[in-house]
């Protein structure tokens, strides 16, 4: 019989998630890697499975090696499915008695119980060994040697781990309705100058690239084992790929559109491609060589993407004492370009839109910081510029970065709900209105959530959760078409709208459906086209709104 193995993932990137996250870490997938390249059978489940169910952390006490991936750099509220705290490790990391047990990931640089408190390093997890640096490097280390590795920072190893360790996927829980984030560097340009005082990336040191085919040897791997959703993450600036020195390098389009090229060759029929994060301060020193790369990226990627800005902060004062990336007119340049390459729709929706990040508690803020962050909200709606989402945050400062001891923690409570509050209805609501239009179409939207409203997300970078007044099966897929906006979500019908056999509260959600017409419209079904609907109804549809057809829909 074989030795076997046991990867627990407790790691979160971001809080965007309903129930069981449904993406799988590099760090789980090149961790599987060095198990089968030491010959382990490999078991895998997420710390949501071991909650539902105590049994699987039993089985796993009975291998050989358990080793498991926990911790969050990003604090922020989780739906349903939350990250592995420390009282999760502890209680996994104590219960292992059997296996020689490991854990890695960002718990190690330090946790907390979320945004405006020091994420505090742990001395005492309850596992055997801990995974400094890369985990799978470490890993490999111990089983190799006995001991744990140095920082190791080629990808010359992790590229071949990857690739072994791909058919771990097919394990999730959710799968085969998982994205897989792939690592394309690690490290910042911005380290030059010690980087943003609250960031943990400058702990990698500058930028190490991977190479094209290491990339594209992983997806094609990945693809191989039914995965069509990605995301390239895992790096601070995508623009910068492979670009060269400097704090703020040039980007190279030409070497964007090789990797995006072989990507698509490696997975010719990909679902989702989409990126995460981009340093605004790159397109503002860069305009053309940005325009033209994200013009690269709108050519390969999917429809309803991410870039994710790190922006912070409107408050120069700020700015200065932390270090960012760029003051408040470069980063209303970067999202202009942005808007001016991605904002055009394809199938109704915006092919790339900027992300903005504001954490409040840094170093210099004062009550005018709020003001100053609304000022350039304001501009950005004025100017009729297209935003996806707002993150509003409290600093969690990690030992090490300098905002460990440089911060205005805490942060005025009532001002910083405020500032949210006044974010959410006079930003947000406007945005999404602007973003996803009524009528707009989403595909693919995978229901996580069942109940009277059933709640769902496509796959990709930052899918807006979309609620739907039915009781829908878990896990089914879906195009829905949107009916009504909240501050932070759409409300949705299955599309086409089947307009005979929905319940009688539902039809209201119809724009242009009152409740007088609700009477109409019941009276007269079955329909047998748009026609007979608008004359009862009194407004006009487009002719593929609806189905005439009477499939079966649970009422609430």
């Amino acid at each position: 019989m074989s030795a076997e193995a046991w990867i627990i993932d407790g790691y979160v990137d971001e809080p965007a998630c309903l129930g069981v996250p449904p993406y799988i870490s590099p760090y789980i997938r090149t961790v599987a890697g060095v198990l089968v390249d030491h010959q382990y059978t490999v078991r895998y489940c997420t710390i949501d499975q071991i909650r539902q169910d105590y049994g699987l952390l039993k089985k796993a006490n009975t291998a050989d090696i358990a080793v498991m991936i926990a911790g969050v750099t990003v604090p922020g509220k989780y739906l349903g499915g939350t990250p592995a705290g420390y009282t999760d490790i502890r209680q996994i990391g104590t219960s292992l008695q059997k296996p020689e047990s490991f854990i890695g990931g960002p718990i190690l640089f330090g946790s907390s119980k979320g945004g405006g408190s020091q994420a505090i390093r742990q001395e005492e997890f309850g596992f055997d060994n801990l995974l400094h640096g890369s985990p799978a490097h470490a890993l490999h280390s111990f089983l190799s040697d006995h001991q744990p590795s140095p920082w190791i920072r080629s990808y010359a190893d992790e590229d071949r781990w990857a690739v072994a360790g791909s058919s771990v996927v097919t394990q999730h829980p959710l799968y085969p309705l998982v994205l897989c984030e792939i690592e394309t560097s690690r490290g910042c340009p911005h380290a030059i100058s010690g980087g943003c005082s609250f960031c943990t990336e400058p702990f990698y040191g500058e930028p190490v690239y991977r190479s094209i085919p290491g990339v594209s040897n992983e997806i094609a791997a990945l693809y191989a084992h039914g995965v069509r959703h990605f995301r390239l993450g895992r790096q601070p600036d995508l623009l910068t790929y492979q670009a060269g020195a400097g704090e703020f390098p040039t980007p190279r389009p030409d070497i964007l559109r090789e990797l995006f090229e072989q990507i698509r060759s490696a997975a010719p029929q990909i679902q989702t491609l989409h990126i995460d994060n981009i340093n605004p301060g790159t397109i503002a020193r860069h305009p053309e060589e940005s325009m033209e790369a994200l013009s690269v990226i709108v050519t390969y990627h999917t429809t309803g993407d991410v870039a994710a800005f790190g922006m912070e902060t409107a408050d120069p004062a700020v700015i200065e004492a932390c270090n960012l990336k760029g003051d408040p007119d470069m980063m209303l340049d970067a999202i202009r370009i942005v808007n001016e390459v991605g904002a055009q729709r394809k199938d109704g929706i915006p092919h790339l839109l900027p992300g903005l990040n504001f954490i409040a508690g840094l170093a210099g803020e004062t009550a005018d910081t709020y003001r100053l962050n609304q000022e350039f909200l304001s501009q950005v709606l004025k100017e009729g510029l297209l935003i996806r989402r707002v993150n509003i945050r409290q600093l969690m400062p990690f030992e090490g970065t300098r905002s460990w001891n440089e911060n205005s923690l805490p942060v005025d409570e009532k001002r910083f709900r405020q500032f949210k509050e006044d974010v959410r209805k006079h930003f947000d609501l406007p945005m999404l209105r602007a973003v996803f239009p009524r009528g707009t179409v989403l595909r693919h939207v995978i229901i996580e959530e069942s109940g009277d409203t059933s709640f769902g997300r496509q796959l990709g970078s930052y899918p807006i959760l979309v609620g739907i007044p039915l009781r829908l099966t878990p896990r089914a897929v879906i195009d829905v078409v949107v009916v009504d906006h909240g501050m932070r979500s759409v409300t949705a019908l299955p599309w086409p709208v089947q307009i005979n056999s929905l319940p009688p509260k539902v039809l209201t959600w119809i724009p242009g459906i009152s409740r007088k017409n609700q009477v109409k419209i019941l009276a007269k079904r079955p329909f047998s086209d748009t026609i007979g609907v608008e004359s009862a109804a009194g407004v006009s549809f487009p002719p593929d709104y609806f189905t005439f057809t009477s499939p079966e829909v649970q009422a609430p």
